[in-house]
Order: C-alpha cells, then sequence, then structure tokens
C-alpha cells in the first residue's frame, strides 16, 4: 500500500488525523510511522508546537499499531491509559512519530510511540489499548 492510501485510511478510521494534518508513512504489525509538519496553527505561545498536539499524534498512531495487532475475533480498540515524557520543543520541521507494540494480549495492546523531530526524541508516549471483542 502507497503512503497516500495509507494516509487516507488513516484519515477514514480517525477524522482527527485529516484535521491535524498527519501522514502516514508506512504500516505493519511491527512499527506504524506518521509525520506531522509544524503548523503555526498548531501551536502554543511562542511558536512551540501545542503539547495536546503532540499528545493527539501519538495517541492516534498507537491506536493505528494496535489495530494493526488485534486478536482474532476483536472487532475494535480504545486506549484506556497514556502517559507521554515531553523532551524537547518543536518549533519547526517535521514530527515524525513511530508506534512499536510492546504486549499484545488478548485484552490489552501496550504501545511505545517516539516523536522525533531529524535525530531528536521530542516527546515518548506508552498507551495501553483495551481490545474490544463482540458481545
Amino acid at each position: 500500500m502507497t503512503s497516500d492510501e495509507l494516509t487516507d485510511m488513516l484519515h477514514a478510521m480517525m477524522p482527527l488525523t485529516a484535521t491535524l494534518g498527519l501522514r502516514a508513512v508506512s504500516s505493519s504489525p511491527g512499527q506504524v510511522v506518521v509525520e506531522l509538519d509544524w503548523s503555526e496553527a498548531l501551536c502554543t505561545s511562542g511558536g512551540v508546537l501545542h503539547g495536546g498536539t503532540l499528545m493527539a499524534v501519538a495517541d492516534s498512531v498507537g491506536a493505528a499499531c494496535a489495530v494493526g495487532n488485534l486478536p482474532a475475533g476483536a472487532t475494535g480498540t480504545a486506549t484506556i491509559e497514556s502517559k507521554t515524557n515531553f523532551l524537547g520543543a518543536v518549533t519547526d520541521g517535521t514530527v515524525r512519530a513511530v508506534a512499536t507494540p510492546l504486549h499484545v494480549g488478548g485484552r490489552t495492546i501496550v504501545v511505545e510511540t517516539e516523536l522525533r523531530v531529524g535525530e531528536r526524541l521530542v516527546a515518548k508516549t506508552t498507551q495501553t489499548q483495551a481490545v474490544f471483542r463482540p458481545t
């Protein structure tokens, strides 16, 4: 699947990702990668990308990673816990978020996401996703 097709699928699954301007780069069960360009519209004072924007990016890419790892018979997933450490301000450039599964179980999936601008780590998120099953 091309990155444009992956981006369209991401936007269809989570419309907020289209609003933010997220682009899918690649997707496999072992890793999902998205990018977001710095934009003044997504900033707080001083031209710093808003922390909530970074958290939304991490939550979205983490959810996409969890969906790619759903066990047989599961119908979906939702974030039930998320923790982000902010390690540096983003004042320009492109944020690349890389999500990898740490635990894939029948009831929960734990995903770790690193957000970088170039080589610089700007945030790290660990989230737990609940696995939904038919009732």
